[in-house]
């Protein structure tokens, strides 16, 4: 039997599956991921939409890091996470955006069994992270509020760096189990991922074994990261608004409430739109309805954070401008 490759013309260009003939059987030893659609123009208007999206994102970003870190007014637990957030969507927003648009753009889809590999374990990673550190942050905002006069001893710098550390290195565990448990699967289906990227519901689809135990891990780990994260936000952000309603300044309520409000905005998308895609039934649904749901949890959510966390934060706008005006004279001077 020839060991060639199958292949299938897509448009005007000829694509190579790459299955790997096995006996009677073949193996898939790489993927074709979906593109943003036929049509170029609308390729090139998308990825152009897109890699502005991205190049904003880490700019903005990129400023908080930096501003977090020269301001000494900043140097507090807050914008500590803030920072830690920061880098975080930088990580995260790279590790889809920008290889789908040069994808997009020059027509090649493929991508190797490493690469996708790489995807699966650092998507995953990057959302357990970020979602772990605004359950954080929603803890940090409820002792700020409804217990200010403990705030420096609960939410110490020693408490700061181990919850970080606990949620990075938690969550290598958590992605290493979700991508072992996925490429211990035979792919001899096909090889086309409905997806702009590697997940793992889209791989799911495409295994010829048995994706039972996978099912369940997803969705029991899924359940229980995001539901206990979830439960403390609610339980404490109910706890802030509750102790906010009894302050007698409509001013301090309005602040209180202005940093509260981004917050849960940007936990709300973050949860619903991943939720969505790891715990729903994996019945077949249009790509571009999975497609625009994906970029609700692997774009926005970064994108959104520097322009809610800066443009509505005096002192992080202030410390911008030190900064600024500090360069200014100094290249003067």
């Amino acid at each position: 039997m020839s060991n060639k490759p199958d292949a299938v013309i897509i448009g005007k260009g000829l694509i190579h599956h790459d299955f790997q003939r096995l006996g009677n059987a073949s193996t898939v030893i790489g993927f074709l991921l979906e593109g943003f659609a036929e049509a170029w123009e609308l390729r090139l208007l998308l990825s152009m939409l897109f890699l502005l999206m991205y190049l904003a994102t880490m700019l903005g970003n990129l400023i908080i890091v930096i501003v977090t870190s020269i301001d000494q007014n900043l140097q507090t637990p807050m914008y500590f996470f803030l920072r830690n957030l920061s880098i975080t969507d930088m990580c995260y927003i790279s590790v889809t955006v920008p290889n789908t648009c040069v994808n997009s753009l020059t027509g090649n889809r493929a991508i190797s069994m490493v690469g996708c590999a790489t995807q699966i374990f650092l998507v995953p990673y990057f959302i357990y992270v970020e979602i772990l550190i605004l359950t954080i942050m929603a803890r940090d905002r409820y002792v700020a509020i409804c217990q200010p006069l403990q705030y420096p001893v609960i939410m110490n710098h020693q408490f700061c760096v181990q919850s970080t550390l606990a949620s990075l290195l938690s969550g290598l565990l958590y992605s290493a189990a979700h991508t072992g448990n996925t490429f211990r699967l035979s792919f001899c289906h096909s090889n086309l991922v409905p997806q702009f990227f590697c997940d793992i519901p889209s791989l799911l689809r495409l295994s010829c074994s048995d994706t039972f135990s996978n099912k369940l891990l997803n969705l029991l780990s899924t359940m229980f990261i995001a539901g206990s994260c979830f439960t403390l936000i609610v339980i404490s952000y109910v706890r802030i608004f509750s102790t906010v309603l009894k302050f007698p300044v409509k001013e301090k309520r309005g602040k209180a409430f202005s940093t509260c409000i981004p917050h849960i905005l940007v936990v709300s998308i973050l949860l619903s739109s991943s939720a969505y895609v790891y715990l729903r039934p994996p019945l077949v649904n249009k790509i571009s309805q999975d497609i625009i749901v994906s970029i609700f949890y692997t774009i926005v959510p970064p994108f959104l954070n520097p322009v809610i966390y800066s443009l509505r934060n005096k002192q992080i706008k202030q410390a911008m401008r030190k900064v600024v005006l500090g360069k200014f004279y100094s290249r003067i001077l």
